[in-house]
């Protein structure tokens, strides 16, 4: 090999190393960028099973559908290593659409320290968490226990008509997770 046809091939491998760092940059970029892309994607569409934050019974002519049912089934969570009990007071609830309802969950601290946490709820199936709507519930909020305490918290929820007639079942799922502590 000649000096010209080395000098060539490094100019060739450094050219090339630099679009490789773009793309890695790149792609580092857009990893970091999806977590607010995919929140927005499922809060406009309501996949995943997040619910809007935006009550549906804002709409004042919403009626009451006594001609079906929905069977509504309350599912609880905690992550490994939370003590808490935390338990929907009931399995399941039959309902109208449009009906506005109650629910309550129980929960107790069974620790001797104080926790702090808070609920993220989840709808399935996918499809049917745009008609699933929380007018009051405890996961709007970070919640305090103290040691040994237990408390009756309520979620007052209405299922909106326009739900397709082909889901008869609905599964309202809670996962209780520790607050992040801020680091000092």
């Amino acid at each position: 090999m000649t000096a010209q046809s080395l000098v060539d091939r490094q100019r060739s491998n450094m050219r090339l190393a630099m679009r490789l760092s773009f793309v890695a940059l790149f792609f580092t970029a857009f990893g970091f960028a999806m977590v607010p892309l995919y929140d927005v994607i499922c809060t406009l569409t309501g996949l995943n099973g997040k619910t809007n934050a935006v009550a549906m019974v804002a709409d004042k002519n919403t009626q009451v559908d006594t001609t079906r049912w929905v069977n509504v089934e309350f599912l609880s969570h905690t992550m490994p290593g939370v003590g808490l009990q935390f338990k929907a007071e009931q399995f399941s609830l039959r309902v109208h659409p449009g009906a506005i309802n109650h629910i309550n969950y129980t929960v107790t601290n069974t620790t001797d320290q104080v926790f702090v946490g808070q609920a993220i709820p989840s709808i399935t199936p996918a499809v049917a968490a745009t008609h699933f709507e929380k007018l009051e519930c405890f996961c709007f909020r970070q919640q305090t226990f103290q040691p040994g305490e237990s408390r009756t918290m309520p979620v007052v929820f209405v299922v909106n008509p326009k739900m397709d007639r082909d889901l008869g079942t609905v599964t309202l799922s809670y996962t209780f997770f520790e607050a992040v502590k801020a680091k000092s």
